[in-house]
């Protein structure tokens, strides 16, 4: 039975959201789009006010999309009223999807909130480019951001399988499970989080719907509310950088093999950031001299996205590129469940560790990913010249085969398959 709801799949982020809903700052879920907000909004977060008893008529729902719904908010006196004709007794919770549309939306709010009415505002966006402009700098202490992104493996396996989602979780699996596990990755690191994508079975259906979810994209967010005409030089940019993941961005060398003004490429590059298709990571340091790049690294937010830019769909193990799209897997799992610093090392010599992880305290976790499996305890040189400089206490080496520890010098080495990521960032090993 093929199952068609992502209703079903409750995000991780969820429960953090839900208790900021007694908070009285406006709720501001932000993330690409078509990666679930809406169902997050209007069906999962409506629920469960109305399970813990408040009154269905006491949440109201506005889907800014829609076009008569957005005529409410074309006067902000005429919503004040209709909000004081609504409260009566009671908190009354307002939920607005989409809600950069409202023309200077960050006014617009800001001086509902200091109205200081009993009303809870829970809103979502889309790009941070237009909360940017619209609503973020407004809201300045008025606000708490939660960013929403497509599905960690996590919650994609919870759809599919609900024990193995929750075996997951554990260091002890039976080698059965381990390779049904794998199964599932292989395919979701192929497809990418996409909720609608990822609960979907048919592959030419797959296909068409990140064809739609990229040309909405480029309709909306680039040619529409950023007005860019080339939109062919942006789409080939996407396309070069799906190639490119992991590997260090030059600007200039970009220009040149795009043809394109290296201003134009930095405005783009700035623009996928900000519309969630990419980020860029920036290398860890502790002597500039010896191991200072100015260059960043390049990843996709999501990798079915990556693999449409690049028009490769094939099995896993078939694709001579499984190696950097592991390690764009294990880098968008680390940017959806942590806020850890994430950097690369690289040294002028061209020592390298794909990932450096650095939390609040300044305690350092290196991560290596390699695509093979290993069969017993191996480390780089490179990963071993990190660990013998900084002498981390944890390091992570993600592979398809060893599972195990070790020790070097002062620093445990733990060998972990992907899936195991998660666990990882949960319990901060």
């Amino acid at each position: 039975m093929v199952k068609n709801t992502q209703n079903l799949v409750k995000r991780q982020i969820f429960s953090e959201i839900a208790r900021h809903l007694e908070a009285p700052e406006i709720t501001l879920i932000i993330g690409p789009r078509q990666v679930g907000k809406t169902t997050l909004l209007l069906t999962q977060l409506k629920d469960h006010l109305i399970k813990k008893g408040y009154p269905e008529n006491k949440i109201l729902v506005f889907n800014l999309d829609v076009i008569t719904e957005l005529d409410l908010f074309t006067s902000q006196q005429k919503f004040i009223n209709f909000l004081k004709e609504r409260i009566g007794r009671g908190k009354l919770f307002v939920f607005i999807d989409e809600a950069q549309r409202v023309e200077n939306a960050g006014i617009f709010f800001k001086g509902i909130y200091d109205l200081d009415l009993p009303v809870k505002f829970v809103l979502t966006g889309s790009s941070t480019l237009e909360i940017k402009a619209k609503i973020h700098e407004s809201l300045t202490g008025r606000k708490r951001i939660f960013h929403l992104y497509p599905f960690t493996f996590k919650e994609f396996l919870s759809f599919w399988d609900t024990s193995l989602a929750k075996l997951i979780s554990q260091k002890e699996i039976s080698s059965y499970s381990k390779e049904r596990i794998i199964e599932y990755l292989f395919t979701f690191v192929n497809w990418g989080g996409y909720p609608r994508i990822a609960l979907e079975t048919n592959i030419s259906e797959k296909q068409e719907i990140l064809k739609e979810i990229y040309s909405s994209y480029i309709e909306k967010d680039i040619i529409g509310f950023l007005k860019i005409k080339n939109h062919t030089a942006f789409t080939n940019l996407v396309s070069f950088l799906s190639a490119q993941i992991g590997q260090l961005v030059n600007t200039n060398e970009l220009s040149q093999s795009l043809k394109t003004e290296r201003k134009t490429i930095e405005k783009y590059l700035e623009i996928l950031e900000k519309t969630f298709i990419i980020k860029r990571i920036l290398p860890f340091f502790r002597n500039p001299r010896k191991e200072l790049t100015k260059m960043p690294k390049i990843y996709f937010t999501d990798t079915g996205i990556r693999n449409f830019a690049l028009n490769s769909f094939n099995d896993f193990d078939s694709r001579q590129d499984k190696g950097t799209l592991l390690e764009n897997f294990i880098f968008s799992e680390i940017c959806k469940q942590t806020n850890t610093q994430l950097r690369f090392w690289r040294t002028k010599e061209k020592a390298e560790v794909d990932f450096v992880l650095t939390n609040y305290a300044g305690i350092i976790l290196p991560i290596e990913v390699k695509a093979i499996s290993l069969k017993s305890p191996q480390i780089s040189r490179s990963f071993r010249s990190f660990i013998t400089h900084y002498q981390p206490k944890k390091a992570l080496i993600v592979n398809l085969g060893f599972q195990g520890k070790m020790k070097l010098k002062k620093t445990n080495i733990y060998f972990i398959h992907p899936y195991e990521i998660g666990r990882i960032l949960a319990t901060n090993l």
